[in-house]
Parts: structure tokens; sequence; C-alpha cells
């Protein structure tokens, strides 16, 4: 205990020079990058048009606005099913408030406001908001616990709630300067803040994400106290004495929830793998905002585990069905792989703030091949369509079975649903997809990094001069960008361009994947049509120069087709081959493959062309070839034959009907279960 209340008053002596801390690099805000793509602005405009919409219908169809009416009354029987279920209404209108930020909408606003005002209806008079509760006092969820927050380790999700309603107020406050929802938003804060801390009560929430939105109340409002208590809750991690040490089963030692030791002890990615990504990112939030070196150095630790051991080629992690969690190190199953969107999304909030930490491409590098690959798949081209989990294969398909309610235990989703029981990955796709903007540039001192290629006009400050800076380019399909600088008046400043780790032979930051061959054309960098050398620091091409209007840097990425391999360790791809161009990756669907693709093996010395499909799954890149299959002719024969085969981009299969998929191939024939039934 002594132990615990000196980290504890350490992280708050630290915390109270929080306003002179803060992360040295600082991502350019969403809406001062106004896109022009053909990739993402599509997925905006869809999610604007179509997913809000349809999440907000469902919030009302499934009764998860009827629980907040309920509860403002006190009467009734909580409709849904899981107390969290609060939280999705949150996280709509957290997508809607980016979206309204940057395509302003009076009816959409409007309708906002008249949630917000239900939502005010339901708190109580102290603050507090959870409808699983309110509604009926005497007889809560059965997750609730009798009295407020004794469950809040388990299962009750009461600061999950508040933590995603935090996030929600923030974004509302920020697009539209309106308080409705932000002061809801602070009378829980206070709550919150008054019940837990020092000498109060103390516990380690059950589901992270209250660390983050108390973060988003601190920039808001300057508000010490909440800097404090999201450092608080960091800190009372591994100081539950009611777990057994010696198990290793993940809820009864804590590890589930990431509470089996203290954070700045801890080295491994484990547990519920949206839980921890929540909290990793909540870690380098109070890391930064308070100078925390053990924190740092926890989080450093735990990301190189997550990148050498414990994630999918796609970018996916959370291996395990059961626990929807992190796997051992290098276990990551393809037939059973898991890989929740919501992990995904997590991931990506991880990297991109371990970015602003160390300002090194290989965490943009990570979070490209999530968003681009294992984070995209979840949603359909519809808007309204979505996966959970996010498969690596699917065989055999007479016994997949689909997973309705996301907690699925090593089962597949074969295809999409339009809502799930526990809607927690739909909803969060709604606030993900409209912040990309938020991701291309972040700026430092003198130098401004361009981390994503979209086609984008943008305005930043550096040194107190505007400037513009227009993106052109074809990507993900091609790998040649333009940019065209525009500064207010001649300005000297360093554009730093990120070169993609797979441009640069490196699959993954670590040894987990790799590249069989090795590529010797290097990225090409001009200036005004003349080509200029360029260091690389930390991944990025530097080039310092005094900047003048429209001056146009290119750059080209070499973009050819990769076969990657896995470290030998990873036991479920041993002797496979995987296919990525640029940052996708690639699948096999069965649609395009005679509705057949578990024979096919790819060896080395196939060829693949490309192929742009501009009516296909909106516009994609193809790779063809001509390579082995295995054919079962009856019970008793079978037959090699050349085959055509076509591989689309990963995330964009499951768009065309159920069938069949493939990431991983073998290289040559080694065992008769390539074609088992």
């Amino acid at each position: 205990m002594k132990k615990f209340l000196f980290t504890i008053l350490s992280l708050y002596s630290l915390a109270s020079t929080a306003q002179q801390k803060d992360y040295t690099i600082q991502a350019v805000d969403f809406t001062m990058v106004k896109l022009s793509d053909k990739f993402w602005l599509p997925r905006i405009e869809t999610n604007r048009t179509v997913t809000i919409p349809a999440s907000f219908a469902r919030c009302e169809s499934t009764g998860r606005v009827k629980n907040f009416v309920m509860a403002a009354k006190k009467e009734g029987k909580f409709c849904t099913t899981y107390p969290f279920d609060d939280t999705d209404i949150y996280k709509t209108i957290e997508g809607a408030s980016y979206s309204l930020a940057t395509y302003p909408d009076k009816k959409l606003e409007a309708y906002i406001d008249s949630l917000v005002t239900i939502v005010g209806n339901a708190q109580e008079p102290d603050g507090y908001l959870y409808t699983a509760r309110t509604i009926d006092p005497l007889h809560p969820h059965k997750w609730a616990g009798l009295q407020r927050w004794e469950k809040e380790r388990e299962l009750s999700h009461e600061l999950y709630n508040a933590g995603h309603l935090y996030e929600a107020a923030s974004a509302h406050y920020l697009a539209t300067k309106k308080r409705n929802l932000l002061n809801i938003a602070l009378r829980n804060a206070d709550l919150v803040c008054s019940v837990f801390g020092p000498g109060k009560m103390s516990v380690a929430p059950g589901h992270e994400i209250v660390e983050m939105g108390l973060v988003k109340l601190f920039r808001i409002t300057g508000k010490q106290e909440y800097l404090h208590t999201a450092a608080f809750f960091i800190a009372a991690r591994g100081q539950y004495k009611g777990y057994d040490a010696k198990s290793r089963d993940a809820w009864k030692n804590g590890s589930y929830w990431q509470d089996q030791k203290p954070v700045v002890e801890q080295d491994e990615a484990v547990g519920h793998a949206v839980r921890a990504g929540y909290l990793y990112a909540a870690v380098a939030d109070v890391a930064a905002l308070t100078g925390n070196d053990s924190l740092l150095k926890a989080i450093d630790r735990i990301w190189q585990n997550t990148v050498e051991k414990k994630t999918y080629v796609q970018g996916g992690i959370g291996a395990i069905g059961s626990g929807e969690r992190f796997g051992e190190n290098y276990e990551l199953p393809n037939a059973t792989a898991y890989n929740e969107t919501c992990a995904a999304i997590a991931n990506v909030f991880w990297n991109q703030r371990m970015f602003l930490l160390h300002g090194d491409s290989k965490y943009i590098d990570i979070l490209e091949k999530t968003l681009y690959n294992g984070l995209i798949s979840g949603i359909g081209l519809d808007g309204k369509s979505f996966f959970y989990t996010n498969a690596m294969q699917v065989k055999q398909l007479g016994h997949v079975h689909g997973g309705a309610n996301g907690f699925t235990n090593g089962e597949v989703e074969a295809s999409r649903s339009g809502w799930f029981e526990c809607s927690c990955c739909p909803t969060n796709l709604v606030r993900l997809i409209p912040s990309i903007p938020g991701y291309v540039y972040a700026v430092k001192g003198t130098t401004v990094y361009a981390n994503l290629f979209i086609n984008s006009t943008a305005t930043l400050k550096v040194d107190n001069t505007n400037i513009e800076l227009v993106q052109q380019n074809n990507y993900p399909w091609d790998g040649s960008l333009k940019f065209t600088v525009n500064p207010a008046a001649p300005a000297q400043f360093n554009l730093a361009i990120r070169i993609p780790g797979w441009a640069m032979n490196r699959a993954m930051p670590t040894d987990l994947y790799s590249f069989e061959d090795e590529v010797k054309d290097k990225p090409i960098l001009t200036i005004n049509g003349k080509t200029v050398d360029y260091t690389v620091e930390k991944g990025y091409a530097v080039i310092p120069k005094k900047w003048q209007k429209n001056d146009v840097l290119e750059f080209s990425l070499p973009m050819p087709v990769r076969r990657v391999v896995a470290n030998e360790k990873a036991k479920d791809d041993i002797g496979k081959v995987a296919l990525q161009r640029g940052p996708l990756m690639y699948c096999a669907e069965w649609v395009d493959n005679n509705n057949n693709v578990s024979g096919y093996f790819i060896p080395r010395k196939v060829n693949f062309t490309t192929e742009y499909k501009h009516d296909l799954l909106n516009g994609v890149t193809v790779l063809k070839a001509s390579v082995p299959k295995i054919m079962l002719m009856n019970e008793e024969e079978m037959e090699q034959v050349n085959s055509s085969f076509t591989a689309i981009p990963y995330y964009a299969w499951a768009n065309r009907g159920k069938g069949e998929m493939m990431i991983w191939f073998p290289e040559k024939l080694t065992a008769i279960d390539l074609i088992s039934q």
C-alpha cells in the first residue's frame, strides 16, 4: 500500500506541471486537412450519409435510446443486453460531431441536441449516469452490483460508459462550441473524481477508456483533477490482492484486465485486446502530460512485444476468441483468428500516440498497416454491414459459424452483419472514420511530418507562418506522390516525408514478418523536377529548405508485389506466403477463384501482374497469376493443374456473398490438409 501511495503521489506531483508538458509532436487537426481523394473521402462520405444515420436508427430500434428515457422517469426495465449499451449512443454522437465539424448539417445537429436532452434527463442529481442502474436502482443489471462501482473491476462498465461519454462530449463541444453535452460529462467527471483517488475508493477500471476521456476533458478545461484521476486509475493497476498470481487463467490472475501487476512493471501485451489498447493509449497520454519516464518505458516495452510477437500480418491484434484477448507470444492462429475491429481501432489510437512521443515512422507503419487492412475490413463497402471479428481464413464453409453477438469462441465470421447484440465495433467505426484526416500531418518546431498519403489540401502553421500543403496521388494503388508547398511567405522548415517500411524492404519494424526477396529500387525524390539527395531520420526523408510558393516535391515509392513470410516461431505460417503490394495485404476470395481457394499453392517462381479494376469493389488493383492448384477429382483421386489465380485487397473481402477466403498460401504441397474437407 505504501508503494501504491508513493506511485500515486509521484504522479500527482508530475501532473501539477502538466501545463508545461505535452507531446513533443502535435498532430494537425483533422478539420485543417481537406480530403479530395478517391479512397478515404468516399468512405467518410458513406459514414456521413449511411453509417451515422443507420447507427442512430439502430440505437433507437434496439432500445438503447429507450433506456435513457426510462432512466429519466425511473421506471421500466432495462431493455437491452449489456450495461455498456449506453456507449453506442455516445460513440455515434462522437462520430457525428466529427462529421459536423467538416460537414455542417443543421438537421443532424438538431437531432444530436434532442439526444443530448434525453441523456441529460437520465443523469442523476449528483452527476451519476448509468441507465442500467438508474432505471430501477433496487434491481440493477446483473453485472452492476447493488451499490455503485462495486463491480467496476469485473463487470459493471460504469467507468467505461463514463469514458465514452467524455470522448463524445469533447468531440461535440469542439465541433459545435455547445456546452450541453460537455456539461453533462463534466458533472459526471466531477463525481468520478470525488469518489476515486488517494484516500478514497481505489479500483483499476475493468474496461479502460475513462483514462483517455479524462485527459480530453483536462485538455478542454485545464482542470488538473481530471488528469490526476486518469493517472490514479493507471497507478491503481496491479494493486488488487484478490487475484491468484500463480494461476494461468487470465481472469483469475488479473491479466484479462491488465491488472496483474503495476503498469510500470509490465512488459507484455496481455488480456482483452481492446481494453489493453485503450490502456496503452492512455498511458501514452499521461506519460506525455506528466513526464513520467517509468510509464513511457513500460509502453515502449509493451509495444515492442506486441509488434514483435502478437500482431497479425494484416495489422490485427487479439488472436484468441475466449476473452477477446492476446495469445501467448507467437500464438497467431489463422483458422480461429479473432482480430476484433475495436482492437484495430485501439491499435491506431495507441500507435498515433507512440509516434507523437517518439517521432519514429515505425509507429505510423503499424498504424497504416492496421488502418488499410485489419480495420476497414470491419465495415462493408455499403457502410452498414460489419465484422466484429476479422478472419484470416475461411475454409470448409459448411462448418463455419457466424458469431452473431460478437462473443464468438474459436469461430469465424464468414459474412457481415448489420448489427450485433454487442455492437461496440460498428459504433466505434462511426467515430474513427471521420477523424482520419487528423492522422495525415504533424508538426514539431520547424519540422512538418507527412505521415499518410492522401489527396488533400492542408493548412498548418510553422513558426507563425501559414503553410498550405497540397497532396496529389493515387495512393494506395500507386506510389507516385506529389506535394505542392505554398507558404504565405518564404519559410525555412524541414519537410519530413515518411518512407514506409514496405518501401525499404521491411515488412514489419521487427522480424515477425519479412519480405522473401529484397527489392533494390529505392524511393526517388525530386524538387521542382530535379533529383535531390535526402537524409533519413527515424524512417523519414528529411528535406530542409527555404520553401517558396508552388515548390513541388515528388516522391516515388516502388510498388512491386511482395511475398511475405513469417518468423518460424509463428507456427501456423510455416511454409506459407502472403502477398502485399504497397500498404495493402491481399487475399484470395472464392468468387474470383472458381468458388474454392484452399487448393492453391504459390511457388517462388510465380510472377504476378497487376490490374486496376474501377468497376470492382468500388475500384481496386487486383493481383493475377497462373499457379498450381490441387483439384479433388473424386473421393480417391486428386490432380495438380495450373489455374488462374486472383487476389484482392484483404479489406474488400466478403462484399460479394459468403464463401472461402485465404491470406496465407503454401509455397509447395506438403500436406493433404491443403484440400481436406
